[in-house]
Parts: C-alpha cells; sequence; structure tokens
C-alpha cells in the first residue's frame, strides 16, 4: 500500500468549504472512491496554525494512484479558489503500523510491581 501525501495552505475564509470538499461525500471522495485501488481519505488539519492541511490519500498500489493521477489533478483544480498553495509532499509505502488503543480504553501502568 502507499500513502499520496499534499500539503495545503487554505484561505481563512474558505476552510469550511475545503474541509468538507474532503469529507465524506465531498467532491473528493465522490470524484475517486469507485476508483480501483482507493481505500480513503484522511484530511489532517494543523493544531497551531488552522490553515494548514494535509490530505493523505490510501492506495492498494503505486500504480493504481498515478492511473488516477489526471482525474485527482481536474478535482485539486475546482478547489483551486480555497487554497493559497498547494504542494506535494511525496508518495510514500507503508513499512509498519503501530498499534493504537481504542479510545476510553486504560493505559497500563509500568512499574515496580504491586509492591509499588
Amino acid at each position: 500500500m502507499i500513502e499520496a501525501v499534499w500539503a495545503y495552505v487554505v484561505k481563512e475564509e474558505a476552510r469550511t468549504r475545503f474541509e468538507l470538499a474532503f469529507g465524506p461525500g465531498g467532491v473528493w471522495s465522490q470524484g475517486v472512491a469507485r476508483a480501483e485501488g482507493f481505500r480513503g481519505t484522511t484530511l489532517l488539519c494543523d493544531t497551531r496554525n488552522p490553515s494548514r492541511f494535509l490530505v493523505i490519500d490510501l492506495w492498494d498500489s503505486e500504480a493504481q494512484w498515478i492511473h488516477t493521477k489526471p482525474a485527482h489533478d481536474t478535482l485539486r483544480a475546482t478547489l483551486e479558489e480555497t487554497v493559497e498553495s498547494a504542494a506535494e509532499v511525496g508518495v510514500f509505502r507503508i513499512r509498519s503500523q503501530g498499534t493504537v488503543r481504542p479510545l476510553g480504553t486504560p493505559r497500563k501502568r509500568q512499574g515496580r510491581g504491586a509492591a509499588g
């Protein structure tokens, strides 16, 4: 699997439109959801600068991503008026994935045993 990563700086007045475009049922998901090998999109927003975003698309293979890149470029063009800048960060191959505790799962304490 690969992840294609793009970085965006979004105009303040267009943030909601940009977020909706990449959300469930948005123009991005509608445009690529049926593409062979597409697994989903993650939209990350910078905690210190709410105008900065990363868009991460998950694909089965780089070949499948490349095959649909013209469609991506067309979709990206429809969002041009919402962004100040856009840059392709790169295409990354997943090497490993960490384990995440489900929400609400207590963290096990590491210590010196029962004696404390």
